[in-house]
C-alpha cells in the first residue's frame, strides 16, 4: 500500500499531472471557505488546500479506521491511503454532495475491502483502563477518578462486550453505528455512502441501535 507523511506536507509531485500547479502559500485564506470549496481548489492544484484537508480530517480518519480494524498502525496506513486516493481522485471531484459524504464513501470502501481481505486474521489488542474506549467511545460512569480493580474489571467487561456486539452487527450496520454515532454524520450523509435512502438509513440503524440494547442489556 502506498504511504505519506499524513501529518505534514503532501509529497507527491509524481502524482500531479504535468498541467501547471497553482500553490497557495496563505492557509488562512481557506479558513472562511466550506470543504467542498477548498477541495474545488484541491482540483485546480491548490496544495496548500490538500494540506488543509489533511490536518482538518486527519484524526477522525485515523479514528473510523482504527474502529472498523482495531489496530493502530494499520488504520493510520489506511487513513493515509484515504487521502492519497482524494488526491488522485481530485481531477474529478465535483461539489455535488459534502465533502465529508465524499471522503467517508472513500473511507469506506476501503476499510471494507480491508477487512474482507483480512477477515482472518486476529486484530491488535490495545485498551486502557484509564482511558475511553477508542472502539466505542463508551466509558463507565464512576465517581471516583481511580477506580478500584473491581471497578476495572467491570469496566474492561463492558467495553469487551460492547466491542463484541458492535463488531457482531452486519457489516452495513456496523458501518452506519461508527458513522452516526462515533463520526457524527446525519441519516443523509450516512444514505449517501452507504448508497440508501435516508428512510432506509434511519431503518438500518434503528435495527442496529435495537440489536445493540438487547445484547448488551446486561452492561448498559
Amino acid at each position: 500500500m502506498s504511504s505519506m507523511a499524513i501529518g505534514g506536507a503532501f509529497p507527491g509531485t509524481s502524482e500531479v499531472s504535468s498541467s501547471p500547479l497553482v500553490r497557495f502559500s496563505d492557509p488562512q485564506s481557506l479558513a472562511g471557505l466550506d470543504d467542498a470549496q477548498v477541495m474545488l481548489r484541491v482540483r485546480d492544484g491548490d496544495d496548500a488546500a490538500f494540506n488543509y484537508l489533511v490536518e482538518r480530517y486527519r484524526r477522525a480518519m485515523i479514528s473510523f479506521m482504527f474502529r472498523m480494524v482495531h489496530n493502530a498502525a494499520i488504520a493510520e496506513e489506511l487513513a493515509q491511503e484515504v487521502f492519497l486516493r482524494v488526491y488522485r481522485s481530485r481531477a474529478g471531484y465535483a461539489a455535488d454532495a459534502k465533502f465529508t459524504t465524499w471522503l467517508y464513501r472513500i473511507a469506506t470502501n476501503l476499510a471494507v475491502n480491508h477487512a474482507r481481505d483480512h477477515k482472518h486474521e486476529r486484530p491488535e489488542e490495545k485498551a486502557s483502563l484509564d482511558e475511553v474506549d477508542e472502539d466505542t467511545g463508551m466509558s463507565l460512569d464512576v465517581a471516583d477518578d481511580r477506580p478500584n480493580v473491581e471497578q476495572e474489571l467491570l469496566r474492561s467487561e463492558r467495553l469487551r462486550a460492547i466491542r463484541k456486539q458492535v463488531e457482531a452487527l452486519p457489516e452495513r450496520q456496523r458501518i452506519a453505528v461508527m458513522m452516526h454515532k462515533y463520526q457524527e454524520l446525519d441519516y443523509r450523509q450516512i444514505a449517501e455512502v452507504l448508497h440508501l435512502s435516508e428512510s432506509a438509513t434511519k431503518s438500518l440503524l434503528f435495527r442496529a441501535y435495537e440489536t445493540l440494547r438487547q445484547s448488551l442489556k446486561d452492561f448498559v
